[in-house]
């Protein structure tokens, strides 16, 4: 219904912003995530928002690409994940690193939301695994321009970290992804123990 709407950041709260736009003000729920990191009061945004319409009441959930709204309309279709399991998910880690999270198996990173669980983390790699491409989510994750780097470094679990770091060492995604699922234990291991571990498979 609503696509996308232009205006100016009037209020910005923990997990929300109020847009006025023509005049009128929209109350946008947004990623705590992106709103540290991106938002500042007076800003002139794009914001690209999805309406979750219930009984009783409407909701605006806004991101500032359409690439994040994708993948959050992908988790709303997980079964046992709401709008707000989503967003949550979404404010520990990023789009691109879902992606990564997903197709290496990687459970404990998405399990840093609030309120998902392991399990659910492991029901959400079921169903989204088949919606996801590995050459896709470097694409895109190139495509993005790889910013704030440092910042996500806390976000992304060890083993997206160690294939990404494969992959920079000169390997092919296909070779990174099936070294770093070959190591056993890789849920407790950090990122270098991980990358030590996987190098094995690979020599």
């Amino acid at each position: 219904m609503i696509g996308y709407i232009k205006g100016v950041i009037e209020e910005i709260e923990e997990n929300s912003i109020l847009l006025d736009h023509g005049g009128m003000g929209f109350r946008i729920n947004m990623p705590a995530a992106l709103l540290d990191r991106n938002a500042h009061k007076g800003d002139q945004v794009k914001i690209y928002t999805h309406l979750q319409v219930k009984e009783d009441d409407m909701q605006l959930y806004g991101f500032y690409t359409r690439d994040d709204l994708e993948v959050f309309r992908l988790l709303l279709n997980v079964s046992g994940i709401g709008p707000k399991g989503a967003m949550n998910i979404l404010s520990v880690i990023s789009a691109d690193n879902l992606r990564f999270a997903v197709l290496s198996d990687d459970a404990a990173a998405i399990a840093k939301a609030p309120g998902i669980g392991k399990k659910t983390a492991q029901k959400l790699i079921l169903e989204l695994k088949d919606k996801f491409r590995l050459e896709d989510a470097f694409e895109k994750k190139l495509a993005h321009g790889q910013e704030d780097v440092l910042a996500e470094n806390t976000d992304r679990g060890a083993a997206a970290e160690a294939i990404q770091a494969l992959t920079a060492l000169g390997y092919s995604a296909a070779e990174a992804m099936q070294a770093v699922k070959k190591v056993e234990g890789a849920e407790q291991m950090d990122t270098e123990a991980l990358l030590k571990a996987a190098l094995k498979f690979i020599f």
